[in-house]
């Protein structure tokens, strides 16, 4: 049973026609105090919510974390992903909507990645367009269901990846048939190399609005074992 402490009377005093003089009552105190949680605070930018790039960029240590490119198109969407300081292609998908989302989620768990970087298509002079519009309502739907996993989405400008990876596969020799097949996954190729090369510079995050989700962002995955061997034991008590 706690023990319970009593405060001295307190005198108050009442601005009336009359003053009068009223003790209050004792005060009861437990004096064991009571500790509540800290209220949940809605993040605001990637200095709360780092990305991999910059992770690395702060912790030459840091290894985990795998990011998957995203070059949302019209109608087909490229898909590249990046391991330690590895960038390959992955695919090119052709489904759209609430199937696109699902299939990037499926992928991103398949590859253990913890990021989506997803080009935002931006004018020559830098202001977005009207697709952009149509890739941020995506990104904002698969920012929900990516927190629900600790993985987070970010936005990158880019301008000038479908131009710059037809170049790198005509210089790869590749022909005009599989150049047309393949130049958006080779997109997303050449957004996640400006996104580490740059070190994460200018990657824009797309927060859910719910606190809570926020928060399984914040607490997002551990350090890859495969990379950091001696620290398995923090791994599994994560």
């Amino acid at each position: 049973m706690r023990s319970l402490q009593y405060f001295p009377s307190v005198s108050i005093y009442f601005r009336t026609q009359k003053d009068v003089n009223t003790p209050l009552l004792p005060r009861l105190s437990p004096t064991k105090t009571r500790n509540y949680p800290l209220p949940l605070r809605a993040a605001t930018s990637t200095d709360e919510i780092p990305p991999n790039a910059v992770r690395r960029k702060t912790d030459s240590s840091w290894r985990g974390g795998f990011s998957l490119g995203v070059d949302l198109g019209l109608s087909k969407t490229g898909i590249a992903l990046s391991k330690g300081y590895t960038f390959r292609p992955l695919t090119v998908l052709k489904s759209r909507g609430q199937k696109l989302e699902t299939r990037l989620l499926e992928i991103a768990k398949e590859e253990e990645v913890d990021e989506f970087i997803i080009g935002l298509p931006r004018s020559s002079d830098g202001k977005e367009t009207a697709q952009s519009n149509k890739v941020r309502s995506v990104a904002g739907r698969l920012a929900v269901q990516a927190a629900e996993r600790g993985w987070r989405v970010y936005v990158l400008d880019e301008h000038g990846t479908s131009s710059d990876a037809s170049d790198r596969m005509i210089v790869m020799g590749l022909g005009k048939g599989e150049r047309q097949s393949r130049e958006d996954a080779y997109a997303a190729v050449i957004l996640l190399e400006r996104y580490f090369s740059t070190q994460g510079l200018g990657a824009e995050i797309i927060l859910p609005k719910s606190l809570d989700l926020q928060e399984k962002i914040k607490n997002s995955a551990p350090k890859d074992p495969d990379f950091l061997p001696g620290k398995l034991e923090e791994y599994y008590n994560f």
